[in-house]
């Protein structure tokens, strides 16, 4: 099944994909200046670890509540409406836990920062997914690359600013404000909805309630969401500690464990539109599982590889990343593909996905704790090979069997938007 590459672009499409790119930029470098301050903000309260990770929860408590209606947002207001509300308040609410003068303060800002960031996080994504359509040819996947290049940044700027002695508040509340304007430039790109059809059928109309899609697929999807972020979580959180305490690595070296898993991630989204292009959704998954699976597999043995145990980790990291790299763009881009009204849809399989991210690293924890770090691995090596098994039919379940190629909506990529295919 392959992807239908479509010619070079209309300029209005190339301007809105500039727009989500900065969207998706932009809301990594938040992310990024965000989770690099929390030292310093852990300090200035005196928080410790349970009542940071309690903040932590309320965050992503906040953004699983706004998913569920944020879709429905989209759906009525359309995609561009609410993105270009949701970015500028999202890094506007960044200051108030950042000023927050207690634990107290900052617990009820961390909740109102949590619902504006899934607010963004669907809107977004859901803007995303409807240029991508118009495009006619796979681009999200560059979209996430970007917004991991963007957290990246925004950590290394709040390192270089904690170096050359800058006040973290005022750091934080700088990127917030400076943000806020970037979203709002960004915004003006953004694709605007199709053009309204003349007429529409029962069927149609039926379509556009349910997003076009059949729940029970839809479940299967936030199934093999919450697999991979499972997945990707346990790789984000555990791979560093596990080349420390299983591997007895040298501290300076064991953070290259999850160095390597983050930039191979990084550098696959960026580059892997083309893959999923060549292959389809279905394949695509099918290898990102497999590919995963292997990773995890060669770090589960890299004990009983002697001298060479971290470099054998450091290559199953490295496998691991590639592969999860492509999951959470296909899983997406199969949402909007099948034409309709996605928010709804799209809601409901990302926090499926943002629960395994959430729960995962934490129950991963516990059963390491109650086994060994290595037993407690086996589980998102186990989702690994979900994703690979009950990926495809998934997809192939949503396409009814035929190709994955994208749709156009109601534009082709030398259309202008709202002008039907002929």
């Amino acid at each position: 099944m392959l992807f239908r590459f479509a010619p070079r672009a209309a300029p209005r499409l190339r301007r809105a994909r500039l727009g989500v790119f900065g969207y998706f930029a932009v809301s990594g470098l938040t992310m990024g200046c965000w989770a690099a301050g929390l030292p310093a903000l852990d300090e200035r309260l005196s928080l410790g670890p349970g009542r940071l990770g309690n903040v932590l929860l309320l965050i992503a408590a906040g953004a699983l509540v706004s998913m569920l209606f944020t879709g429905r947002a989209c759906d009525r207001f359309t995609s561009r409406a609410i993105t270009r509300f949701a970015g500028p308040v999202n890094a506007l609410a960044l200051i108030a836990p950042v000023l927050a003068d207690s634990y107290g303060a900052l617990a009820v800002a961390a909740f109102g920062y949590g619902l504006t960031l899934g607010a963004i996080e669907i809107a977004m994504n859901v803007n995303s997914i409807e240029v991508e359509s118009s495009y006619g040819r796979p681009i999200v996947s560059a979209f996430h690359g970007l917004w991991s290049l963007g957290g990246a940044v925004g950590g290394g700027l709040t390192a270089l600013g904690n170096h050359l002695g800058a006040d973290p508040q005022a750091l934080l509340v700088t990127v917030a404000v400076l943000s806020a304007g970037l979203f709002l430039y960004f915004g003006i790109m953004l694709l605007p909805p199709p053009a309204a059809p003349a007429a529409v059928t029962p069927e149609g109309a039926a379509r556009a309630r349910t997003g076009g899609l059949r729940w029970g697929v839809v479940i299967l999807l936030g199934v093999v969401a919450f697999s991979g972020y499972v997945s990707e979580g346990a790789a984000i959180d555990w791979a560093s500690v596990h080349a420390r305490r299983v591997l007895d690595a040298d501290l300076a070296v064991a953070p290259i464990a999850y160095t390597v898993f983050g930039a191979a991630m990084t550098i696959v989204r960026l580059l892997g539109d083309p893959i999923r292009g060549r292959l389809g959704s279905a394949k695509t998954l099918a290898l990102a599982g497999a590919m995963a699976a292997a990773g995890y597999t060669l770090v589960l043995v890299s004990p009983w590889a002697g001298g060479a145990a971290v470099a054998v980790a450091c290559l199953g990291w490295l496998l691991t990343g590639s592969g999860l790299a492509t999951v959470v763009p296909v899983v997406f881009s199969a949402v909007g593909a099948n034409g309709g009204s996605v928010g709804k849809a799209l809601s409901t399989v990302t926090a499926f996905g943002s629960a395994g991210l959430l729960i995962g690293p934490g129950v991963i924890g516990q059963l390491a704790e109650a086994t060994s770090l290595p037993t407690a691995l086996m589980v998102p090596a186990g989702l690994a090979v979900v994703v690979a098994v009950f990926g495809p039919p998934a997809i192939r379940a949503l396409t009814g069997g035929r190709s994955d190629a994208i749709r156009p909506g109601a534009t082709t990529p030398d259309k202008p938007v709202g002008e039907p295919v002929a």
